[in-house]
């Protein structure tokens, strides 16, 4: 397993992480979250209660527990129980501290904001885009970024349409569409731009992003036109529309003798922006 070991703090004291390059997920040592969000002189023992607690509730979550050694105050590396984010979630609604109201108010307020987008689809994408100006992207940026997801959404209906799994072979899809024009798989074009958990396109720039779309919008005409029965051949549709995006990156780079594909990431592109503003 690949990681980068972390530390992140809260209210001063240490929560250890560890990123899983594998998976694409942060890992919290749980111990150290109870002992932050209850204040026990003895966190190891609250969370043992709550653990054997949670498995006569019939909890999968505690029952299907995972660890991993993380280094301790003594110097020495020990297994600790670890929790994603969503997993983490779970425990804070069942530890009865005021440190952990905030979390529960957090999480009830993002449940009511789904089903309100559920019943208006309207209300997501304002939000989206209010999330994306409070993050400090253009306008110019944000639609574009819309259109993306539209362009998405109709290559995975038509994917969906021709019998492929939501999932692995989605991946391996996109895999395919991301290299053939880019040069790098989704993974490869992540770690390029030093990203871990963030979604990539959204740390694309305008040309990167028209780009992206076209390769997509591509496959999905040449998908509809040429009717896949299978997995393999929509695998090859994927690279070609992949490759015409790819080959369009190509002459802009041979036009203008800049790369196209950037390292740089939102934040670095916002800074630019700002900088070149004057503010």
């Amino acid at each position: 397993m690949t990681q980068d070991t972390a530390i992140k703090l809260f209210n001063d004291k240490q929560i250890r992480t560890i990123w899983d390059n594998d998976q694409e997920k942060w890992f919290f040592s749980i111990v150290d979250v109870v002992g932050v969000l209850t204040e026990s002189p003895n966190p190891r023992k609250y969370w043992s209660v709550l653990k054997t607690r949670l498995k006569a509730e019939g909890s999968q979550l505690a029952t299907n527990c995972s660890q991993l050694k993380m280094l301790s105050a003594d110097g020495k590396y020990y297994k600790t129980d670890i929790a994603d984010t969503q997993q983490l979630f779970r425990i804070i609604q069942s530890i009865p501290s005021p440190k952990a109201e905030p979390f529960k108010l957090w999480l009830a307020k993002i449940g009511r904001e789904r089903i309100d987008e559920i019943e208006d689809p309207e209300i997501g994408i304002e939000r989206l885009m209010e999330t994306y100006l409070q993050k400090g992207y253009s306008t110019s940026w944000i639609n574009q970024r819309l259109k993306s997801i539209e362009v998405r959404k109709e290559l995975t209906d038509e994917w969906e349409n021709r019998g492929i799994k939501k999932g692995q072979e989605y991946a391996i899809l996109t895999d395919e569409i991301t290299k053939a024009w880019s040069g790098f798989t989704t993974k490869q074009y992540k770690n390029f731009k030093a990203l871990k958990k963030e979604n990539l396109r959204d740390h694309m720039t305008n040309l990167e992003l028209v780009l992206n779309m076209l390769a997509e919008a591509t496959t999905t005409e040449i998908s509809k036109e040429k009717k896949p029965k299978t997995f393999k051949e929509s695998h090859k549709i994927a690279k070609q529309g992949g490759t015409i995006a790819g080959n369009t990156r190509k002459e802009i780079e041979a036009k203008s003798g800049k790369k196209v594909v950037t390292k740089e990431n939102a934040k670095q592109l916002i800074e630019k922006k700002k900088k070149e503003l004057g503010k």
